[in-house]
């Protein structure tokens, strides 16, 4: 009898919601996660593998790929692929938690939209004119966020522990997905992640920043089935989609 296919979840990062996920997930199977209302990397990797049975395929955007190394700590058992897009396994250098203030201090003294506003910009690296058309409804997704529910990411981020351990002793299948003007999660960090995961895909797509899978879903949906098909993750409808 052959093994159940695995359930595809993509998880979503800081501010996010389905719409980062959404053009691709609609060109592969799954559901999508996002993490208002959590405190703890722990607590979310707990929610997600509490969700869906069975075997998993974690697609994990930024924060998302943090939950989604914290799942494989968790139930390494479980975990039948990985795939980690703009994001990394170091904790918290000495700096990042001044930098996350100043964008806390917006968000307190000015609101959701004025932090929609500081922080969105930097993360984009697609053309202008893709950019553009993206930006109102990126906008949108960060105003839903209430103060409390960012300040509980910020502490969910600025409480995580080193994930290296975790991803070299992964022994799984593993995409590393970077992008060229990804300036807050480059590709030489995915490389130093491929170092840990020698068995990984590293894919470098060009012409995206930070918020890759909104940014070039298509490629980034092509990457995502490509790895899969080759590691028998995916049915032959999906894989023909």
């Amino acid at each position: 009898m052959s093994k159940p296919l695995p359930s595809f979840v993509f998880l979503c990062g800081l501010l996010s919601d389905a719409r980062v996920w959404a053009p691709v997930a609609e060109a592969l199977p799954g559901r999508i996660v996002a993490f208002p209302g959590f405190e703890s990397l722990a607590v979310m990797a707990e929610s997600v593998l509490a969700e869906t049975e069975g075997p998993l395929v974690l697609v994990g955007h930024s924060m998302g790929g943090r939950v989604a190394l914290e799942a494989v700590r968790q139930a390494p058992g479980r975990i039948a692929g990985l795939v980690l897009a703009n994001t990394g396994v170091h904790p918290p250098a000495e700096s990042e938690a001044a930098g996350r203030q100043r964008m806390i201090d917006i968000a307190r003294g000015q609101g959701m939209a004025a932090l929609a506003e500081a922080w969105l910009p930097p993360m984009m690296g697609a053309a202008p004119d893709r950019v553009a058309a993206l930006m109102p409804d990126l906008r949108a997704m960060v105003e839903t966020y209430s103060l409390q529910a960012y300040l509980g990411q910020i502490a969910a981020l600025l409480g995580r522990a080193d994930a290296g351990p975790v991803l070299a002793g992964y022994g799984g299948p593993v995409l590393l997905l970077s992008a060229d003007h990804d300036r807050w999660s480059p590709p030489a960090q995915h490389e130093a992640m491929h170092a840990l995961a020698p068995q990984a895909m590293l894919r470098i797509i060009v012409g995206a920043g930070h918020m890759l899978p909104v940014e070039v879903p298509e490629a980034t949906a092509a990457a995502i089935r490509d790895w899969a098909v080759a590691n028998g993750l995916l049915g032959d409808a999906a894989a023909s989609a």
